[in-house]
């Protein structure tokens, strides 16, 4: 325990899925936790997006943790609400030392050439330029610290290899590791540690609906999640469907902690073996 003691971690996307369980295990080792989510209108995706009461939940984890949790309703996209909040939440909890920049969406299935083109700047804006946007928000206050820090980027199996019918996805994905490589150069002198990460299918409403079941089995009309479970397990080396988010946290959790403090520039998958197989 007591493995990021002390110090303040930024989360985008906290409100449920993977960004809560990254809230839930950074705040069990110390940490105390901003936690971002509520975006605005999404289009073209077949689930809910977070809520506030979703988000609200979240923090209540982690008071019952007996750490201090600041939430923002803000929308990755808005640059300047991310930024004016994020400042705010700094202000308020004295420091700021990991960033995790999770928020993200997935999508209805499309052929590349027939992605709608709201679909594919919406995928964009979200899963690539918000990724910039939390970094943008949060670098400046790693660097005031003088105390270095660590960001994790969540990528995706699909930000190292190329999948059909997602196009749009793989893109912002692939994105997200430039940016990652770029980031580290760029902040490796104030000790700042950036490094992603690449699950395959994790057990979350992101993949657990219809949209994604229908990119794994597009032979049926209206599959199921028994239908998807088999298809997915196909992908893996390991013989399982599909990770939890603790899997993912615990990666995250292991980058961020000084156990890793000189690893930057890295992409680690957290993925079944889905990579070589």
């Amino acid at each position: 325990m007591g493995r990021v003691e002390g110090k303040v971690a930024l989360i985008t996307g906290a409100a449920r899925g993977q960004g809560r369980e990254h809230a839930i295990r950074l705040a069990e080792e110390g940490a105390d936790i901003i936690a971002v989510d509520v975006p605005r209108e999404i289009i073209d995706i077949a689930y809910d997006a977070g809520t506030a009461d979703e988000l609200a939940e979240t923090a209540r984890f982690v008071e019952k943790l007996g750490r201090r949790v600041v939430t923002l309703d803000v929308d990755v996209r808005d640059a300047e609400a991310l930024t004016n909040g994020v400042t705010g939440a700094v202000a308020e909890l004295g420091r700021l030392d990991i960033v995790s920049a999770n928020a993200g969406i997935a999508s209805n299935p499309h052929l590349a050439h027939e992605i709608p083109e709201a679909t594919w700047q919406q995928m964009l804006d979200i899963n690539l330029t918000g990724v910039w946007h939390t970094a943008k928000a949060a670098i400046p206050h790693l660097i005031a610290g003088g105390q270095g820090g660590a960001i994790v980027l969540t990528s995706s199996a699909a930000g190292l290899k190329g999948y059909a019918h997602i196009a749009h996805y793989v893109s912002a994905k692939h994105g997200v590791v430039g940016l990652m490589r770029s980031l580290a150069n760029e902040l490796a002198s104030y000790g700042i540690r950036v490094n992603s990460i690449h699950p395959t299918q994790v057990d979350t409403p992101m993949i657990q609906n219809e949209g994604t079941y229908r990119i794994f089995r597009p032979d049926l009309e209206t599959p199921t999640r028994e239908d998807f479970e088999p298809a997915s397990a196909a992908t893996n080396a390991l013989p399982i469907p599909w990770v939890e988010p603790r899997d993912v946290s615990n990666a995250l959790l292991f980058l961020v902690s000084d156990e890793a403090r000189y690893i930057t520039g890295a992409t680690l998958p957290v993925d079944a073996g889905c990579l070589i197989k």
